[in-house]
């Protein structure tokens, strides 16, 4: 029999072993680099389904499992994230799915907030586009390390000599190739494994959606002699003698953000996928440390804790439910535990918590740091909010990003107004946008400030589907908000009147909407003890 120090060792070592075998990560890229596709394509190698969705032709074949919302599967684009997890290889990955689209939300970078590294895909013939620094960024910031994925090496690219160099001159990191391409667009064989030093190819004849047999050989194989002319061979022989001479790959670098493993290949026909998702298991980080206003909070903690990143109303339309979605920083959590919720300090049973395939659910009876579960009721929670097993503490605040497209929306069937109002106030809950409203107007007409256009759409969409009400809206031309705050005296003397609307949010805050940069400049310049500030938080 073990005695009572014996099996609470044993209990720690079984948690700090099920911690291990997680893997949690999110995809970015700029719209159309294929993010979706390498996606679908993870599942099917984590036999987690048996199609992969082709975002090429929704319309005709079977729809993305990552994309649920019906604007999605209209648009074929993701619009809000997702969680994905599936087994691989002794792992359990979760998978965090952001969007792509340009005009995306705040549910991007908070999702950020919630991943311990992040997969970058690159269209190969378009390098580093705009939506993929902005997305970098938020990976910069919190220090997350990152693997890049260069994508559709099936069609013309640039020189991967060029794409390693712009991916450093423009993110900043040392980029370390893994494996090395073998021709592109058509002529694209396959990619050398540079750790073994041997060549994968694949039948390029067999259907996208399901895994293509490969074959593992060596640079001397006559068919890669056959398939490149005599100047390619000759180039691809001299990069791969040139690649030692780039730095060496240095997981400790990795992991603090100063490299980048870079892996070449083609998702829509499995090139790479498999030596891709097989290095990430190996190399990306498992769960790590939070911090909290109690101090670091390491993933091994006995008691469970987590905090809110998203929320989302509605998934099931048919129980017009609101679900949280919890990434647990410690413990292991157990389905009817008892737990706090730190900013109410209300004790809450956990009955009937979830775990997530996009939008298909099931009931969940333990998981451990790193998983992401779904709390139902999410309205009595609040985006950034703390549950604790034991005793209550905040986890750092989740950023607020500043608005940069604004419209008055108008409900065009006043019979509806309380469906709309309830409407507005569950989606700003979710932050799919900040609700704001003109002080002094003769109609408290609701102005929408959004990060990404599309939340227009999405906004709209919803509370047509969702709630019945059908809305019209009136862009405006300010471009930024700040929050001011000072003597009223010099709050006053502000030219409200002259393009500066003059509007509060929800918590009654006064928030000023300014048509450029360079305008609240100006203020700022001759108003110098008035604060205007990004965030209505001391943060």
């Amino acid at each position: 029999m073990l005695n009572q120090e014996e099996r609470i060792n044993a209990l720690d070592m079984s948690l700090a072993v099920e911690i291990s075998k997680r893997r949690t990560f999110a995809i970015i890229s700029h719209p159309d680099a294929g993010k979706t596709t390498l996606t679908e394509k993870l599942l099917l190698y984590g036999n987690a389904i048996h199609l992969a969705g082709s975002v090429r032709a929704r319309r005709d074949q079977r729809r993305a499992t990552s994309d649920w919302m019906a604007i999605e599967r209209e648009r074929g684009i993701s619009i809000t994230s997702t969680v994905l997890q599936f087994p691989y290889k002794g792992h359990i990955i979760n998978l965090l799915d952001t969007p792509g689209h340009q005009d995306f939300s705040e549910d991007t970078y908070r999702t950020l907030m919630a991943a311990d590294s992040a997969v970058m895909v690159l269209d190969a013939a378009k390098g580093v586009e705009t939506q993929t620094r902005k997305l970098f960024e938020v990976c910069r910031q919190r220090g997350i390390p990152v693997f890049t994925f260069i994508n559709k090496m099936d069609r013309p690219a640039e020189d991967p000599l060029g794409l390693l160099d712009e991916v450093e001159t423009v993110l900043g990191m040392q980029a370390v190739p893994m494996n090395w391409p073998i021709g592109d667009g058509e002529s694209f064989l396959g990619v050398y494994n540079r750790l073994t030093q041997e060549v994968h190819l694949f039948d390029r004849t067999t259907r996208n959606q399901t895994i293509s047999p490969e074959t593992i050989t060596t640079l001397d194989d006559p068919r890669i002699r056959r398939g490149l002319s005599d100047s390619r061979l000759e180039d691809l022989l001299t990069n791969i003698g040139l690649l030692n001479e780039l730095a060496a790959f240095d997981l400790a670098q990795v992991q603090q953000g100063q490299q980048t493993p870079v892996y070449f290949g083609s998702a829509l026909t499995n090139f790479g996928v498999q030596l891709f998702l097989d290095d990430f298991i190996r190399y990306a980080p498992a769960p790590g440390a939070h911090h909290s206003d109690a101090g670091s909070v390491p993933p091994t903690l006995p008691e469970f804790s987590g905090f809110v990143f998203k929320i989302q109303a509605n998934m099931n339309p048919r129980h017009r439910d609101s679900v949280a979605f919890v990434r647990i920083c410690s413990g292991r959590f157990e389905r009817n535990m008892l737990a706090t919720h730190a900013r109410t300090g209300k004790l809450l049973r956990l009955s009937r918590p979830y775990k997530f395939f996009a939008d298909d659910r099931e009931v969940v009876d333990e998981a451990y740091a790193g998983d992401i579960i779904g709390l139902p009721g999410g309205q009595a929670f609040a985006i950034g909010d703390a549950i604790t097993g034991g005793a209550a503490f905040n986890f750092d605040p989740i950023p607020t990003f500043p608005a940069e497209h604004f419209a008055r929306l108008y409900n065009v069937d006043v019979s509806k107004q309380k469906q709309f109002i309830k409407g507005l106030e569950q989606l700003q809950t979710e932050g799919a946008m900040q609700i704001l409203y003109e002080v002094d107007a003769m109609r408290r007409d609701p102005i929408l400030a959004v990060v990404g256009i599309l939340q227009f759409d999405v906004v709209e969409a919803r509370l047509q589907e969702e709630y019945g009400v059908a809305t019209r809206r009136q862009m405006l031309p300010h471009t930024m908000c700040r929050w001011i705050t000072g003597p009223p005296e010099q709050i006053e003397q502000l030219p409200w009147r002259y393009g500066l609307l003059r509007t509060q949010d929800a918590a009654g805050r006064l928030v000023g909407m300014f048509n450029s940069a360079h305008e609240l400049s100006y203020y700022q310049g001759k108003f110098p003890q008035l604060t205007f500030k990004t965030t209505p938080y001391p943060y």
